[in-house]
């Protein structure tokens, strides 16, 4: 009962989206919150070393803002979502043919065929993050590899964000979604069977900055993702892991 609520909630949180406006509500629409969004689709495209070779899955694709960036390397994109809604603003975004998008929740998605690449933004943290990491795992390929960008949940306003009901309802989340502390995504993706992690606080580039001041952001994050301890409090994690061999 519990996962269909989940599922009845996203759904839910989907329309409620487009009412009040998706990229909006999710940072990515404002000048800086563009300037984030490639930065971290640059990153993921390299992370999961996406070509015109690889096969790769996308979960909680959203609007489209990640799969176009995906398919601009020539892979063959399945991009799947549970929002018909927001299904559809992605396909108003005329994507190349190598993008098939497929509504569904993740969890039921079949495996006829094993991933290259299993990629996402900011995604994990709407799901049951343990049969979630199980059924990547089981989606990819031995030596396929896993990237993704998540809230960090030592950064002070994520942390307000996830656990001040008032203030989750007014910033937009949806009732499920949580975020994660570096060392328990770690342990939990050794739990689920990956090597190689590389767990990384990144962004310190908000959304909200004046495009006046986002050079001299952009500057000062790049120093403070340097120091370590105050590093840990960045906006985000960037999260990459292989499926042995």
């Amino acid at each position: 009962m519990a996962k269909n609520n989940r599922a009845e909630n996203e759904i839910a949180h989907g329309k409620k989206l487009l009412v009040s406006g998706a990229e909006s509500i999710w940072g990515w629409g404002s000048p800086a919150g563009r300037v984030r969004a490639a930065r971290r689709a640059r990153w993921i495209v390299q992370a999961a070393s996406l070509t015109s070779h690889s096969r790769v899955l996308e979960i909680g694709c959203g609007t489209g803002i990640f799969t176009q960036y995906f398919a601009v390397t020539g892979a063959q994109v399945t991009a799947v979502d549970i929002s018909e809604e927001l299904l559809d603003v992605t396909r108003e975004r005329g994507l190349p043919q190598n993008v098939n998008l497929v509504c569904a929740p993740f969890e039921e998605l079949p495996i006829d065929q094993p991933f290259d690449a299993v990629v996402g933004s900011s995604v994990l943290h709407h799901l049951e993050i343990r049969p979630a990491l199980a059924h990547i795992f089981a989606l990819l390929k031995p030596g396929g590899v896993i990237a993704f960008g998540e809230p960090n949940m030592l950064n002070p306003q994520v942390m307000a964000q996830k656990n001040v009901p008032w203030i989750k309802e007014r910033l937009g989340d949806s009732p499920d979604e949580t975020a994660f502390f570096r060392w328990q995504m770690r342990s939990l993706l050794r739990e689920a069977g990956f090597s190689e992690i590389e767990i990384t606080p990144l962004d310190w580039l908000h959304p909200l900055t004046h495009p006046n001041m986002m050079s001299f952001v952009e500057k000062a994050g790049a120093l403070l993702e340097r120091l370590p301890l105050v590093n840990e409090i960045a906006g985000s994690l960037y999260i990459r892991a292989r499926r042995p061999l």
